[in-house]
């Protein structure tokens, strides 16, 4: 919020005016205004303390203002899969399934397959990186545990390989900005070094490695993560208590040890709200234990978001929805999610009880910052992109608008 211009100031000139209630970055504010221009927010803050201005539009929203949502970790919607997609506009059905539910950044999520196929895939999402229409690529794989492989294709699940990381940050062009990766897996200090050379942020998980191990992964990423600039300084864990070795007494495995490191400020979690990977209560646990914007909301969605139940395919897998729950066909095994972020924000909030503000910023300004994006994305403030989520009390979406511009299908 900046501060009020004196009488004699020019008036500020937008093209539209959206009041409302608003989640801004000093939190919930009920009488909010803020001023759009050129693909920017101008201006944001509580009405009474708006300066001069004057607007072509003006529209008052009888709901809530939210930041464009920002999603870490998904693999398609709409039918269409990264993984799958024969080509970058193929790509782009997904992009804009979960745009017009309010995601107005998306990263995409790779699954474990052979070299070639992800030296092709990469190829196509730099190209949608390039045209500004994904913020950045996410590689699920191929290093990760066979045991805690979920529906990752064991054919193709191989030890660490730094070069293969050098090799598809270079054809991602800079649009590679997280990898996830077992601690346990041999040559993962390798990998989690050429992560952090190559400007990328490594996300430990699909492992079924010790406490001990992963606290020495993340000590190994945060050490190399102080060489690079431009994205998050700290590391992540995927989907956190998913494709992890269960917590037992005896055995506490790698979940704990990342919730400890978040309570600490020293590691990010993703965090799958959507009623099928993670209980309610368990949701609530994690963002009364992590310290502050250290959780991230995902949706580790496939093609199935926003589709009718039926057969899909994830990478070279096959996959069932029914109810909503995507599951490997014939294996029972979670398959993704078939959730919008503004389901997952709202499944936080309503049945798990978190903070709105707390859970609006695991959903935008915190995946922002991991992407290293926050001056451009994931708050309403001035100088950021007019990315905005106009939904109703109940968190459903009713328009959003990119960069100012209302998104249709």
């Amino acid at each position: 919020m900046t501060a009020t211009p004196s009488p004699d100031s020019p008036a500020l000139t937008a093209e539209l005016a959206l009041h409302g209630t608003a989640v801004l970055e000093q939190g919930l504010v009920p009488d909010a205004l803020l001023l759009i221009g050129g693909g920017d927010i101008l201006w944001a803050g509580p009405a009474a303390h708006a300066p001069q201005h004057r607007a072509a539009r003006t529209l008052a929203h009888d709901g809530l203002l939210l930041p464009g949502l920002v999603d870490l970790h998904c693999h398609g919607g709409g039918g269409a899969s990264f993984p799958d997609a024969s080509d970058a506009a193929e790509m782009l059905t997904a992009v804009r399934q979960h745009r017009r539910h309010g995601t107005t950044s998306l990263v995409a999520s790779l699954v474990t397959a052979d070299a070639a196929t992800l030296r092709e895939r990469v190829r196509d999402l730099s190209q949608l990186a390039a045209d500004g229409e994904i913020a950045a690529i996410h590689l699920e794989g191929p290093f990760l545990s066979v045991e805690r492989r979920g529906a990752q294709n064991p054919e193709h699940i191989v030890d660490g390989d730094a070069e293969l990381v050098r090799e598809l940050a270079a054809i991602a062009g800079g649009a590679l900005a997280t990898m996830t990766v077992a601690p346990e897996v041999e040559g993962a200090d390798g990998v989690i070094e050429a992560l952090a050379d190559v400007g990328a942020v490594p996300s430990l998980g699909h492992t079924d490695g010790s406490s001990s191990q992963m606290t020495h992964a993340i000590s190994t990423a945060r050490t190399a993560l102080r060489r690079q600039r431009g994205r998050s300084p700290l590391p992540t864990a995927t989907h956190l208590f998913n494709g992890m070795r269960p917590i037992h007494h005896r055995d506490p495995g790698p979940a704990l040890a990342a919730l400890d490191a978040a309570a600490r400020g020293e590691l990010v979690v993703e965090v799958i709200a959507d009623g099928v990977h993670l209980d309610a209560r368990t949701v609530a646990h994690v963002f009364s234990i992590a310290a502050e914007d250290t959780v991230v909301l995902v949706t580790d969605a496939m093609a199935a978001a926003g589709m009718p139940e039926g057969q899909y395919r994830l990478g070279a897998l096959d996959v069932t929805v029914e109810a909503g729950v995507a599951t490997l066909t014939g294996a029972g095994a979670i398959a993704g999610g078939t959730a919008h972020l503004l389901d997952v924000l709202r499944f936080a909030v309503l049945e798990a009880g978190v903070d709105l503000v707390q859970a609006v910023r695991a959903a935008s300004s915190v995946p922002a910052a991991v992407l290293g994006l926050q001056d451009r994305i994931g708050s309403l403030a001035a100088g950021r992109r007019a990315d905005v989520v106009l939904a109703d009390a109940q968190l459903n979406p009713v328009s959003v608008l990119r960069a100012g511009l209302a998104v249709s299908g």
